[in-house]
């Protein structure tokens, strides 16, 4: 199943790569090259590029070096299978010690009150079952990266909290929404709330939440999820302690993503000049945690300004969380076309209008009026850009705006119609989950429409896009996040058919979720939408299990909808 290619037109350039780079540590960039080795040493299908670059050091830095230039080496890097095992074995702790499992506080085999609307056995054993994967995946960050943080590449984190699983061994940013979502159907308040105040200390550390809790990410973020973490723990608990903690970060982080590298401005054709939102990543070299396949992309660029720039793209799209899709590529069939720091993305301009949104609800709660008042009118500004810049009537949703290439950020750059990306993503759609989109009905019900006929519906929930890369943001995987979001937009509106939509979908998922469990006895990262129960695939790496965000959405799903107790679970 592929798309035609619509992308707008994006004219490549040799511009100088002249943003900012926030450098790693010295340890990273020895990583790096102990994994490059492994690249060498090992057929690629039998090692994971992570791996390396999470390890932990047994002695110090410039002894371990020393130890590494020692090994014989040939001529195109490599060393033998015996001699590179026996020097891990020796030097390093392996990948994942430094992370010690921890009981959750808040934890109960079965709760008070657990999932009251899904009353069909089946279906309740398995959502115990899920539930209690929360065990499994958490964890406190161990004692030597407090004492000696020099050795590791995890950060040191004040709590314990959740790892999404697998590989994914650290906390991660956007991750955390969903898996807060789970652990409050879970009723683990207090387990959510230590997510957000790990999530805080790392703002406050660096100035924006990083991708995930390691070295290595201190280049970029992830879509700004954090006022909306705060929003739903609030709305259970009542927390007023957690608001006026979270009220100053939340400020600190809109500043960041509101800061040069990240905005825009498009001049529409109403004489209106809009600031809006992109992913640019503080970095221009390969991404540590695949730097030996990020050099292997790059060297069909001769010109070091143009690897640099495909680095940034490359660390952007990261930034993004959909990495990677043809969403982001001027050619769909040419992955060094990625040019993401050239598009202004509808999904992250819906976001940061939550942050608005949340951050003026949370000024009145503490009873700073200029400042609600200040983001109520950012917000009602930002709802005009998206009628102006991202809505297309004729499809019936919101798309991503494609930038001149080479403009400046303080230059504003005049709106055209061509510069929209018509191609069909399922972020198109995300705009729904914003309150001040899925409150108006008639537009509910166009977009519903839209999404109906989009192609984008399938037997076990809504592909990503229509576009088969082997690309895992791509047809025909589904994603948790997407699949929620969406939904939630659906349901919260007050049309009729559009929350019947949102049911259908939420059933189709939880279906898929429950046979691919069956199956292989685990929660999987992401699911082929195309077959029930079969997980997905594609991208850099082996598909993971765990899940944090897939856990987290069916608890979510299942305590929102429920399971009637004659309705079959199995794929139709």
């Amino acid at each position: 199943m592929a798309a035609a290619n619509h992308s707008p037109s994006s004219p490549y350039s040799c511009a100088k790569d002249s943003g900012p780079v926030i450098p790693t540590t010295s340890l990273v960039t020895f990583l790096e090259r102990v994994q490059e080795t492994a690249f060498q040493t090992y057929e690629r299908s039998k090692f994971d590029h992570k791996d390396f670059i999470d390890l932990s050091l047994k002695f110090d830095l410039s002894t371990t070096v020393k130890a590494f230039d020692e090994i014989s080496k040939t001529e195109n890097g490599s060393v033998s299978t015996k001699d590179f095992e026996e020097f891990i074995g020796k030097w390093f702790k392996s990948a994942g010690e430094d992370l010690v499992y921890v009981e959750p506080m808040d934890f109960e085999t079965e709760p008070y009150g657990f999932l009251p609307k899904v009353e069909n056995p089946e279906v309740r054993a398995w959502a115990l079952e899920v539930h209690g994967l929360w065990k499994k995946l958490s964890r406190e960050v161990s004692s030597s990266v407090h004492d000696h943080p020099e050795l590791h590449t995890l950060l040191p984190l004040p709590v314990p909290g959740m790892i999404p699983g697998s590989r994914f061994r650290e906390v991660y940013y956007w991750d955390s929404y969903w898996v807060i979502r789970g652990l409050l159907a879970s009723k683990m308040h207090e387990t959510a709330k230590a997510i957000v105040t790990n999530l805080i200390s790392l703002l406050d550390t660096y100035g924006y939440v990083l991708n995930g809790a390691r070295a290595y990410y201190t280049n970029r973020s992830q879509p700004p999820l954090l006022s909306a973490m705060v929003y739903e723990i609030y709305n259970r608990t009542g927390d007023v302690d957690l608001v006026k903690k979270a009220l100053p970060a939340l400020l600190k982080e809109y500043q960041f993503w509101n800061s040069e590298i990240h905005t825009m401005i498009i001049h529409d054709a109403e004489n209106c000049n809009h600031s809006l939102n992109r992913y640019y990543a503080m970095w221009n070299k390969p991404r540590p945690e695949a730097s030996a396949i990020d050099k292997r992309f790059a060297s069909k660029f001769l010109n070091v300004n143009e690897k640099q720039k495909f680095y940034r793209e490359l660390a952007s799209t990261a930034e993004s969380g959909w990495d990677f899709s043809t969403r982001w590529m001027r050619n769909p069939s040419e992955f060094t076309s990625l040019s993401t720091t050239t598009i202004l993305p509808v999904d992250l301009n819906a976001f940061t209008l939550r942050m608005e949104l949340d951050i003026a609800f949370f000024a009145k709660i503490v009873g700073d009026d200029a400042i609600a008042e200040d983001f109520l009118t950012a917000s009602h500004t930002r709802k005009k850009a998206f009628n102006s810049v991202f809505w297309n009537e004729n499809m019936g949703q919101w798309v991503d705006y494609w930038l001149n290439y080479g403009a400046e950020p303080k230059e504003p750059q005049t709106w055209e119609a061509q510069n929209q990306n018509q191609n069909v993503f399922a972020s198109n759609f995300v705009p729904l989950w914003i309150d001040l989109f899925n409150s108006d009905t008639p537009l509910v019900e166009k977009v519903t429409r839209s999404l109906q006929s989009s192609g984008l519906l399938c037997a076990a929930g809504i592909a990503t896009s229509l576009t088969n890369s082997g690309h895992q943001w791509d047809f025909p995987n589904g994603w948790a996040p997407i699949q929620h979001m969406i939904v939630e937009g659906l349901w919260r509106s007050a049309s009729t058919e559009a929350r019947k939509v949102a049911r259908d979908i939420a059933e189709r998922w939880i279906r898929a979720n429950y046979v691919a469990y069956k199956k292989t006895g685990t929660m999987h990262e992401k699911y082929n939408v195309e077959k029930c129960g079969e997980y997905g695939a594609g991208g850099i790496y082996r598909p993971q299990t765990g899940f944090g965000w897939s856990n987290g959405v069916v608890l979510t799903f299942l305590e929102e909808f429920g399971w009637p107790k004659d309705q079959n679970i199995d794929c139709n």
